[in-house]
């Protein structure tokens, strides 16, 4: 039970903060399709849940327990740590405020999205900070953006690194 209220507390894996797809198996794009739920293509054509998913509102997945198996396989480390009893749920789920909190930083330092920009704020924080961006960070942004990352992949992430 205090793993589940950590996913559906946290919501990050499946709003572009963590990566920016879930590869899915074929039957899981009909099951999607008909909940709505868009299904992209990765670059190699196979389909993709592509992130900012349309099944999460808020921080909480509206098709949780119907998520698709490369959903229910992911454990970021924090859940790893739960699981594990190396932490407490009060104090993941203060660490999943704090990450949102590093986030929501980022965002308002961020320009207004253009049309078609990725929804994920990470995403779009990733576009900018890129070499060559058609509109770079400010300095301002390139910090906020830079502690997000930092934490995100010491408390999220892990040995793993960004995906996306």
């Amino acid at each position: 039970m205090p793993l589940s209220t950590l996913c559906l507390h946290c919501g990050m894996c499946c709003d572009g903060t963590l990566f920016t797809h879930v590869s899915l198996q074929p039957g899981e794009v009909t099951a999607l399709q008909r909940r709505g739920v868009p299904v992209g293509q990765r670059a190699d054509g196979s389909p993709a849940l592509v992130q900012h998913c349309a099944a999460l509102e808020g921080r909480t997945c509206t098709a949780y327990g119907e998520r698709p198996a490369g959903c229910r396989r992911y454990q970021c480390q924090l859940f790893s740590a739960l699981e594990e009893k190396e932490v407490s749920l009060g104090e993941a789920l203060a660490v999943v405020d704090e990450a949102h909190a590093l986030r929501e930083a980022v965002e308002r330092e961020l320009p207004a999205a253009e049309p078609g920009a990725p929804r994920s704020v990470m995403q779009r924080a990733r576009h900018a900070a890129r070499a060559g961006a058609q509109t770079p960070l400010s300095e301002r942004a390139q910090a906020a953006y830079a502690r997000a990352e930092a934490f995100l992949d010491s408390r999220f992430r892990g040995r793993f690194g960004r995906r996306g």
